[in-house]
């Protein structure tokens, strides 16, 4: 499948009646075990888990060790992927380029709640240089109007995550990724907002289910770092286990 057509693939998964679910990884180990999954219809990066994995504070991974490894999960694997690309790195257009010929197809760039035009510029270069690689890409415009919003009353985040997805999505964004918890209530009215299969959400301890959302119009969900922290924490429970016992567990399935 050629770039382009993933990245189709990629953007007709955020239409489809059906909310994405998608895995977030940090490697080509990992990446490929969830591949393997029949369920798994696309891969999400974390750029958390990257930066953790390379002994980066999360959203200072320089780029070229970002694009080295979200390329490396994207050729380990046949479905699309779709990559954290942190802030853009203060050049979107570029990053996105550098993206599109490691084989990505999608991304998560986020606004950190700058100012609304200089969050839009970003969007509009992000759109334009994906045009000029000729690809549909899917990208899951990121704003921070929850968890950067500090104690302002949740109206005011809910009224600025309306203005910034609306204004991203006029700019040719995909979706629009609203972090934090989430309840019915707030999702419905970002959902009636920003528009229905428009909105993507994280799932965290205390948020909906996948189906809760699904109900609610929302287009995807993605985990972020929670994966590595269950991974680490299983790591870490069998390497207790092995200054005990020093037995590995029985049952363990066979290495590929």
């Amino acid at each position: 499948m050629t770039t382009a057509a993933k990245a189709q693939t990629l953007i007709d998964l955020y239409d489809a009646p059906e909310i994405l679910r998608v895995v977030n990884v940090w490697d080509v180990v990992g990446a490929r075990a969830v591949a393997a999954l029949p369920e798994t219809k696309a891969i999400a990066t974390a750029g958390h888990g990257i930066a953790a994995s390379f002994g980066y504070d999360d959203g200072s991974t320089p780029r070229d060790v970002m694009i080295d490894m979200v390329g490396r999960i994207a050729a380990a694997v046949r479905v699309p992927v779709t990559a954290d690309l942190d802030d853009g790195y203060g050049d979107a257009g570029e990053t996105t380029r550098l993206a599109i010929a490691a084989g990505v197809v999608g991304a998560n760039v986020e606004d950190r709640l700058k100012p609304l035009a200089e969050s839009v510029a970003a969007v509009e270069a992000i759109v334009r240089a994906a045009e000029a690689e000729g690809v549909p890409f899917a990208l899951n415009a990121r704003t921070d109007a929850f968890v950067r919003g500090g104690g302002r009353p949740v109206e005011e985040s809910v009224a600025d995550a309306i203005q910034r997805g609306r204004a991203f999505l006029d700019a040719g964004a995909t979706a629009v990724f609203v972090p934090g918890i989430l309840d019915a209530n707030i999702t419905r009215q970002l959902v009636e907002g920003i528009g229905e299969r428009k909105v993507s959400v994280i799932g965290l301890p205390g948020a909906l289910t996948a189906s809760a959302y699904e109900e609610l119009g929302v287009a995807r969900i993605s985990y972020g770092p929670l994966p590595q922290r269950v991974a680490l924490t299983a790591l870490q429970e069998l390497a207790s286990d092995l200054y005990g016992t020093g037995a590995i567990p029985a049952g363990l399935p066979a290495l590929n």
